[in-house]
């Protein structure tokens, strides 16, 4: 794209040009300066677009899969929800992959690892499990659980008459753009769990207090569940001494017990409180972030569009796109999970951040 702009690419289009860039293509190559003002934006221009995924529409398909293809064939039964800008990396939004996943009752899926990491966000279900380094993690709806990139894990409904539906979080696209991206099956197709089950929340869970003389270098955390009881209970708590940020209400970080840090280094995840009637200001920051909402129901607008939400719905923040939320009920408070790629972000230097000024700080709806 041509910009006439001192600095930026600006070359005039000739007869001769033509013949040079044809001869450039015989050896696979190309002139900068005819894809520089691309692949050098002034500011990100992701692909991803504002995205929501109503889970009352997608409920019945999800169970109906379960019907139709059985586990040991699919290997995961999950139905995975795709950016209409990022068809291309199954993607969605950004290098993010999300899905919904089934598993019948008294059903378990066989072993594996990838290089991708991996996260769980339980939707419905009572006998949820997840095997992860042989620490069997029973879960329940809004429990966290992350499976850390090179992990062995395998999952299962331990329930004798309901399905387990929970969403699933990857950074497949990410690891494929990477050309770093591997899979294998366990040896022994299954798991031999440990005789404790969630023996990593029940060493590590405690938040307030550290075990003497563990020692962890992995760069993940040791912590692998974190259950709803405790985080909405952090939340109040915090609520009570805060009043928030004034673009994300009560919001918090599930960390690494070790470090502080994120619990992998690629995807972090938070959880936000709005409170009965609250509104957030507009704001705006490089990375992508997928939001599932785990209690109430209330409405964000992404860059000038309204998206109206209620619990178990799904939606998408691109990079670099105007976003606030709102809790419409003046009652209750509303509660939304999200995970992204800040880590990632962070890691590289790459974080930046913009506040919307206009209109009191409040985007103007299309």
């Amino acid at each position: 794209m041509k910009e006439d702009i001192l600095g930026r690419a600006r070359v005039d289009d000739t007869p001769e040009l033509q013949e040079f860039y044809k001869a450039l293509s015989k050896f696979d190559a190309t002139a900068l300066w005819t894809v520089a003002n691309d692949i050098e934006p002034w500011y990100p221009q992701p692909k991803s677009v504002p995205t929501m995924w109503r889970y009352e529409e997608l409920r019945p398909l999800v169970l109906e899969s379960a019907h139709l293809v059985e586990g040991d064939d699919a290997g995961r039964r999950a139905i995975s929800l795709i950016n209409p800008g990022r068809q291309d990396v199954t993607s969605a939004v950004g290098l993010l992959f999300t899905a919904l996943q089934i598993m019948n009752p008294q059903e378990s899926m066989t072993a594996h690892r990838h290089a991708a990491s991996a996260l769980r966000f339980v939707i419905e279900g009572e006998g949820a499990w997840t095997i992860v380094e042989g620490d069997r993690l029973r879960v329940g709806p809004n429990d966290f659980a992350i499976t850390p990139s090179g992990t062995w894990h395998e999952h299962g409904n331990a329930g004798e008459t309901d399905p387990v539906i929970w969403q699933d979080g990857l950074d497949i696209p990410l690891v494929n753009a990477l050309d770093a991206n591997f899979y294998e099956v366990h040896p022994d197709v299954y798991q031999t769990p440990g005789e404790v089950d969630n023996s990593s929340f029940l060493e590590h869970g405690a938040g307030i207090l550290k075990p003497a003389g563990r020692t962890w270098s992995k760069r993940y955390s040791p912590l692998l569940a974190f259950p709803w009881e405790q985080t909405y209970a952090a939340l109040e708590m915090q609520a009570k001494v805060s009043e928030g940020s004034p673009h994300d209400g009560i919001i918090m970080e599930y960390v690494n017990p070790v470090t502080g840090g994120s619990v992998m280094p690629t995807m972090g995840a938070h959880m936000q409180m709005l409170r009965p009637d609250e509104s957030t200001k507009a704001h705006r920051h490089t990375g992508s972030v997928v939001y599932h909402v785990a209690k109430g129901k209330g409405h964000s607008i992404i860059n000038g569009q309204r998206y109206d939400w209620k619990e178990h719905d799904i939606f998408v923040v691109p990079s670099w796109a105007w976003h606030e939320h709102a809790n419409d009920d003046p009652n209750n408070d509303a509660c939304l999970f999200s995970f992204n790629d800040f880590p990632m972000i962070n890691s590289l230097d790459l974080w930046a951040e913009a506040v919307y000024t206009e209109n009191d700080g409040h985007q103007p709806v299309a």
